[in-house]
């Protein structure tokens, strides 16, 4: 039994224990959503958050249980903001994801990854960096391995044109995505900066399906990720990529453009620096 499922197990007989017996529904109303949340939160479906966690205890009188339960679950080495997404990434039957200025994590090589690491953070120790290179690695994985979910990507051609690290870098990530779309792991599309404006212009937005669970959807930005649950949310971000799925180049001509663009870089990393003239 994993750490997530016996807190499922524990949640339901704690609420079962209360005399008379407690129902989702009522105990979902106490803590301020819905019975059929309760219901997949005692299934393993859905992540606990702490701040619910805290709730619940103080409705079933427990104690603070659950919320030293809550600490066993380790997401230690993935910021907090992103710990909950991180664990329905790997349940996922699609992930469909929309990257408006850098690869997006589980398609970064390890420089990529290092150099985005550095860059966000430049006082971090060498072993800090390898600690976090590591978990990205092991991350990319279980999600693009051969028993992984379906991918589909979206990126804006910032993220082919944006040099991180060095120019070889960024040539050995293009190539990379490339690779991975050759050998048929992923399906990678790009908005060129002809297709102007478009519904996700922002940032970074995640879709999620699942085969026993509704559809998520996950955004972030600098330092702040949310997950979102609700169903007419969720839908409107679907309605958004869907959008802009539209508007991005085929994955052939999509192909043809990161190659065209790893080349590039690997040209201006060979060219010799022009030196003023004294």
């Amino acid at each position: 039994m994993t750490p997530r499922e016996y807190y499922a197990s524990e949640l339901r007989r704690l609420r079962e224990a209360v005399v008379p017996r407690m129902s989702q529904e009522k105990l979902g109303a106490l803590v301020f959503v819905s019975g059929g949340y309760i219901g997949q939160l005692e299934t393993a479906v859905r992540v606990p958050q702490l701040d619910l966690s805290k709730r619940i205890d103080e409705a079933l009188s427990t104690g603070g249980v659950l919320e030293r339960l809550h600490a066993l679950l380790d997401f230690s080495r993935f910021p907090d903001y992103f710990k909950h997404a991180k664990e329905y990434e790997s349940q996922a039957l699609t992930i469909s994801e929309f990257a408006a200025l850098i690869v997006p994590g589980v398609l970064q090589t390890p420089e990529y990854a290092h150099a985005i690491f550095l860059g966000a953070e430049p006082t971090r120790t060498d072993e800090e960096l390898a600690q976090l290179v590591a978990a990205r690695l092991e991350r990319a994985h279980a999600v693009t391995g051969s028993t992984g979910p379906e991918l589909w990507y979206i990126l804006d051609e910032a993220v082919l044109r944006r040099v991180v690290g060095t120019r070889s870098i960024s040539a050995a990530q293009l190539r990379h995505l490339a690779d991975l779309m050759i050998r048929r792991r992923v399906i990678i599309q790009v908005v060129t900066y002809e297709a102007g404006a478009h519904a996700l212009l922002e940032g970074l937005l995640c879709l999620m399906t699942f085969a026993d669970a509704p559809p998520l959807a996950y955004s972030e930005g600098p330092h702040a990720g949310q997950l979102l649950d609700d169903s007419r949310l969720v839908a409107r971000c679907h309605r958004s990529y869907d959008l802009v799925r539209a508007a991005a180049l085929s994955p052939e001509a999509s192909l043809a453009l990161i190659l065209s663009a790893a080349e590039e870089h690997e040209n201006a990393q060979a060219r010799p620096a022009v030196r003023p003239v004294a």
